[in-house]
């Protein structure tokens, strides 16, 4: 004999009220709040690594990048993730929510072999339903091999990237050896 499991679906505001004063980070989909797994060290330091790198260029202008404790609202989807790293370039609106953002210019997710599936799949999907979103970047710790997506209008272009490359983040003015940003030495 089965059981069947009932699930309070929540609302956004409920969902953005609990995890406030949450111990442990939780994403939600659509209704489900889902906590997250801690990552790795290699993940841990490539995001931070990126977020570094990518505050130094931006360090004199309007954009704001933060690393993984600030959430990107995904209206449409009706979720709220995040990120690894996201860079915002929007002026901030005096009524904005402190703890989410909904206007990205670019994402970065560190890949993970658990993650990687979600991140480059219903991840990316729904990050590119966000009319603010030029590029989103998967970037994965073990190979070193980057996907970048850009916005090309109506249309998203995937740009595969091996080391030994320079990335060029058209959103942010950046060109960089890909080397660089993950980690693995100047190329």
């Amino acid at each position: 004999m089965s059981t069947a499991t009932i699930i309070n679906r929540l609302t956004p505001d409920e969902y953005l009220a609990l995890e406030q004063d949450a111990e442990q980070r939780h994403e939600f989909l659509d209704g489900e709040r889902v906590a997250m797994a801690g990552g790795s060290r290699r993940h841990n330091l490539m995001a931070t690594r990126v977020a570094r790198l990518l505050g130094n260029h931006l360090e004199v202008g309007p954009c704001r990048v933060y690393q993984s404790d600030m959430k990107v609202r995904v209206e449409r989807a009706n979720r709220f993730y995040y990120p690894d790293v996201m860079v915002c370039c929007d002026a901030v609106d005096e009524d904005a929510d402190d703890y989410f953002e909904t206007a990205p210019t670019l994402i970065v997710e560190v890949l993970s072999p658990r993650t990687a599936a979600t991140d480059d799949g219903e991840k990316r999907v729904n990050y590119q339903t966000l009319p603010s979103l030029a590029e989103y970047l998967p970037l994965d710790p073990q190979t070193g091999h980057a996907a970048l997506y850009r916005r090309g209008g109506a249309f998203w272009t995937r740009t595969a990237l091996v080391p030994g490359e320079r990335i060029e983040l058209v959103s942010l003015s950046l060109d960089i050896p890909l080397a660089t940003l993950i980690g693995r030495g100047e190329a």
